[in-house]
């Protein structure tokens, strides 16, 4: 029973710490592919085989009831420490290598997600790209103001200039 408590807690502490929670049903998988599988997403979550009663009690803890109807069968969980988007690009993509994986539904910003749910969040480019063309945008419209400011001056300045040699040459 103290060993129940203790993975209730653990699993209840990893639910609260993630910033999304991704549920796969991986039966008829190898543990060297399911090894394979945490070794892809290590960067940005944790994948975890789970106990469907222990997590169910322990994702109503942590205020998260959306995935109890999907606690059935073999199941496993990508706890998300990271990027969202990384990690369910990751698991599309051993999906497709390895159709036993099954991705179920999630948990993500509050809100309950479905297995297609999660599909287009993988269509979503990464932050970091996201960032890159933010950053590129901004970039740009920069250039632009800049250009918008210094256009009247050196406008003036050809206009002083235009005067000058007018006077210059009349003189």
């Amino acid at each position: 029973m103290a060993q129940k408590d203790a993975s209730v807690a653990e699993l209840t502490k990893n639910f609260e710490d993630s910033n999304a929670v991704l549920l796969t049903e991986y039966r008829g998988l190898t543990v060297a592919q399911l090894k394979q599988l945490r070794s892809s997403i290590r960067e940005h979550a944790s994948y975890a085989v789970v106990k469907n009663t222990l997590t169910k009690i322990a994702a109503n803890k942590a205020g998260i009831s959306s995935l109890d109807d999907e606690l059935q069968g073999p199941s496993a969980i990508a706890f998300v420490h990271g990027d969202a988007v990384a990690v369910a690009k990751g698991l599309r993509d051993f999906a497709k290598a390895h159709p036993l994986l099954v991705v179920k539904g999630g948990y993500f910003d509050g809100n309950p997600l479905t297995a297609e749910e999660v599909g287009k969040l993988a269509e979503l480019e990464s932050r970091e790209v996201l960032l890159a063309k933010f950053a590129g945008a901004m970039k740009a419209s920069l250039f632009g103001a800049a250009y918008l400011f210094n256009a009247p001056l050196s406008k003036a300045v050809r206009t002083v200039d235009a005067l000058r040699e007018k006077q210059e040459s009349a003189a």
